[in-house]
Parts: C-alpha cells; sequence; structure tokens
C-alpha cells in the first residue's frame, strides 16, 4: 500500500513543481510598471499611492476640493507623452496615434454623462488632461493560446481573481490631471495601468485589443471617481 502511494504522489509533485516553474516563467512576462513620468505637469506633486487600488494607479494626487460642484469639463486633446522616460517600447507612431484617438474618444463619451462638454474657463469647469504615457501590444497567436492551454489557463484564472495581468497580453498607461479651469489650480492627478481581465480571450486577439480594452477600463473608472 505504501509503494502505491509513493508511485501516484511523483506525477502529482511532478506536475505541481513544472506548473509552479511555469507561472513563474509567465509572469515575468507582465508589462512595464508605471513611474512618475518626468515631463508632465504634476510630476512633483504625485505621490505613491498607499490605497487599494495602487496596482491599477500607483501614483496619485488629490487637492482639498468638492469635484461635485463642477458640472462643465473642458477635454484637451490627447498628448502622447514624449518624455525619456515613456514605456511605449518600440511601439510604432501609428499605434501611439490610433490609441490616443481612441483614448479622446473613450474618455470624452464618459464624461459627456457627467459634465456639459465646454470649450470656455467659465465658474464650474473642470479641465481635463489626459497624456498617453506608455502602452504594450499582445503577443500574436500565443497570447490567446495561453488563455486555453492547461498551465495557462490555471495561471490566468488566479490573476484573473486577483485583478492580475493576464499572460503575453499588452495594456496601456496614461496619466490624468484635473484642473479647476477658472484658476488653472491642480485638484487631481493620477498615472494610471490599465488591462484586461486575464481571462478576457477576446481582448488578446489583435496587437492593440488588450490596451483598447484598458482604455475603456481607465475611462469607466475615471468617470465613477467624478460622480
Amino acid at each position: 500500500m505504501h509503494r502505491s502511494i509513493k508511485v501516484r504522489a511523483l506525477p502529482t509533485l511532478a506536475f505541481g513543481a513544472a506548473l509552479t516553474a511555469v507561472c513563474a516563467g509567465l509572469t515575468a512576462c507582465g508589462t512595464a510598471e508605471p513611474v512618475a513620468y518626468s515631463a508632465i505637469a504634476s510630476s512633483a506633486q504625485l505621490a505613491p499611492n498607499t490605497q487599494g487600488d495602487a496596482a491599477r494607479i500607483p501614483f496619485r494626487y488629490s487637492a482639498a476640493s468638492d469635484l461635485r460642484s463642477y458640472n462643465r469639463a473642458i477635454i484637451e486633446p490627447v498628448a502622447i507623452y514624449r518624455g525619456p522616460d515613456h514605456q511605449f517600447g518600440d511601439l510604432s507612431e501609428s499605434d501611439k496615434a490610433a490609441l490616443a484617438a481612441y483614448m479622446q474618444a473613450q474618455f470624452a463619451e464618459r464624461l459627456r454623462t457627467r459634465f456639459a462638454i465646454a470649450s470656455d474657463p467659465a465658474p464650474n469647469t473642470l479641465r481635463v488632461r489626459l497624456t498617453l504615457t506608455g502602452a504594450a501590444t499582445s503577443t500574436p497567436v500565443l497570447a490567446p493560446l495561453s488563455r486555453v492551454d492547461l498551465a495557462g489557463g490555471i495561471y490566468n484564472g488566479v490573476q484573473s481573481l486577483r485583478g492580475g495581468e493576464g499572460t503575453l497580453t499588452g495594456a496601456v498607461i496614461y496619466a490624468v490631471e484635473i484642473y479647476d479651469a477658472p484658476s488653472n489650480r491642480l485638484l487631481r492627478a493620477f498615472v494610471s495601468k490599465q488591462y484586461p481581465n486575464a481571462l478576457n480571450i477576446m481582448a488578446s486577439m489583435g496587437s492593440l485589443a488588450a490596451a483598447r480594452a484598458g482604455i475603456e477600463k481607465g475611462a469607466d473608472a475615471l468617470i465613477a471617481q467624478l460622480r
């Protein structure tokens, strides 16, 4: 009986060790972590976020203010970050421009549900500045396959529960700066990294699909903060 138990245990242990090794390797495939970008206006005010959402918003600034008193918003055109500490890797200029245009459309759509979109700095008006600071593409073929093979499926399932990144999948990084439009006083600022749920197989198809999904999540998160 003892011999039978040992024989059955060996495959289990071997599989567990292999799975651990695979998952450790997959963890190394995560996208870059954001920084407090040196060439954005609010860089000096940004501080490490110690709250529960630090994985998505690692740096933030908040001034004492009641944003509920604002009912208008000026949305500046999304800027593509050109500082030396950008995190675009080898992303092409055309892909950067495509993501910036998508970000402009998605954030404007969400902000319209809360604010009247304005062009003049009248009272009770916010000015929203969005800067695309980094992005990573998904790995063709391998990203969706990693959702359906055994080891990748288990790893991505765990990541989904943790709110972590999926394997070989892209992400988007950006900065948001919110000002009181009449006085130009900075009210809020943060750097955010967004990516799709680790089990979202559709967001792993296409090189920019994950970054676009991240933009959508970021737009939803911003309007939730401003309500």
